[in-house]
């Protein structure tokens, strides 16, 4: 194993707090935040290769014990993540990653990269051991574009992901090839791939034609980004070739992403509207409209004090007047930092879902979190969680009319945290 690598990655994540502003000068820092962030890994030509093998990756897992039916808190039929706040309310998982980085004579960088993951999958559902990424990729390969990375594979994708709520609200993971950091001049760089849904080693007939437009500055401390996803599916056989979907539809995304940064903290404001589809465009439902609108910052008041805060709407206009609703949330995380090891957080979320033809379902959750951790920074990981949550869920809309209206939650639990 490459300890140079690992050393590197660990004077980064004591440099990845809020209050940290040297990041930026770090070995590699831009693709350790994409790490930490669950992101694609998207190389520029100023990534320092390394030998051997560089070992990354993300978990969490931990103890979460109750005696309630439902240990975990949450309105039946939110739609944005655990809408009440995920602080010691989130199961357990994680996705191990092995890379091996190349440079060539002409300057060009490639790498070759493998995930693993084992996910908490449903209700009744532990994953196996899966496949997540194997692909290749490679930067300064275009004299005209030196910073595009040009990929092919099976990867993370268009993966966008809010904290207090673990909300992915784009999702599109899957196989295929594109480009990442096309320059067009100084105003902007554009994004753009092709890729399937993963069936086993194959696809499963579902595509996405993805796209972003990033890197537009409107200031020195505010970015503006838009994306366009557009879903479409192949021909798919039975035995007898007899075509089993001739009813095919189409699915899109647009989207704005506003970005504002301050000498205290930051704010970002997410527009997305989608068509035939929610957070992917490779599920389509026919004639279903959503919008989903969200705020998400952050204020560090000193060194000992943070806040975070999340506020979010989510509309889910279906065919099926019965699924029509709206999702609102607000979570706010306090943080208080004793020392450089211990801090301790307390996370309150409300999570409401207004169904059009009548009757809401609600859930609030309070979490306090004791945290031992490597810096006790929001940012920094490894991190050792003891917490206990409290919270009820009151569901006058449910699926199952057998299950109690009103569920109350007491869990204690001991987790761990880390990217690396």
């Amino acid at each position: 194993m490459n300890v140079k690598a690992l050393t590197s990655a660990v004077a980064i994540a004591l440099t990845c707090s809020p209050f940290a502003s040297a990041a930026e000068d770090e070995i590699n820092s831009e693709q350790f935040q994409q790490v930490k962030d669950l992101q694609p890994i998207v190389l520029d030509p100023e990534f320092v290769v390394e030998e051997g093998i560089i070992f990354s990756g993300y978990a969490r897992y931990g103890l979460h014990y109750s005696d309630d039916f439902q240990k975990y808190v949450q309105a039946e039929g939110e739609l944005a993540g655990r809408a009440a706040g995920r602080l010691g309310n989130e199961t357990n998982g994680g996705e191990f990653q092995f890379a091996k980085a190349f440079q060539s004579d002409s300057g060009a960088i490639w790498d070759v990269v493998l995930m693993l993951e084992n996910w908490w999958k449903a209700p009744d559902e532990y994953g196996d051991i899966a496949l997540k990424k194997f692909y290749a990729g490679g930067t300064n390969i275009f004299e005209s574009q030196p910073n595009a990375y040009i990929w092919a594979g099976r990867d993370f994708h268009q993966r966008p992901q809010q904290g207090l709520n673990d909300y992915f609200w784009m999702t599109h993971d899957g196989q295929g090839g594109g480009i990442y950091n096309l320059e067009l001049g100084d105003m902007a760089k554009l994004d753009f791939s092709v890729v399937g849904q993963v069936d086993g080693p194959g696809d499963n007939g579902n595509y996405a034609l993805t796209s972003k437009l990033h890197a537009l500055q409107l200031a020195d401390s505010v970015s503006l980004s838009f994306l366009f996803n557009y879903g479409f599916e192949s021909d798919q056989y039975d035995d007898n070739g007899v075509i089993k979907n001739e009813d095919k539809i189409n699915a899109y995304h647009l989207a704005a992403v506003l970005d504002q940064k301050w000498s205290k903290g930051r704010n970002q404001f997410i527009a997305r509207h989608a068509d035939n589809a929610d957070a992917s465009v490779f599920d389509k439902t026919d004639d279903l409209t959503t919008l989903y609108l969200s705020l998400e910052g952050a204020v560090n008041f000193n060194e000992q004090v943070a806040l975070e805060y999340l506020g979010a709407y989510h509309n889910y206009d279906a065919n099926s007047a019965e699924d029509d609703r709206t999702n609102y949330s607000a979570i706010v995380r306090p943080m208080y930092n004793w020392n450089e090891t211990h801090s301790t957080w307390l996370e309150a979320g409300y999570s409401v879902v207004d169904y059009d033809q009548g009757g809401k379902n609600t859930a609030w959750k309070v979490t306090l979190s004791q945290n031992v951790t490597i810096n006790a920074f929001a940012n920094a990981r490894p991190m050792l969680r003891f917490y206990a949550t409290t919270g009820r869920a009151d569901n006058q809309v449910r699926s199952n009319e057998s299950i109690e209206a009103k569920q109350d939650t007491l869990a204690l639990g001991a987790m761990f945290e880390s990217w690396w």
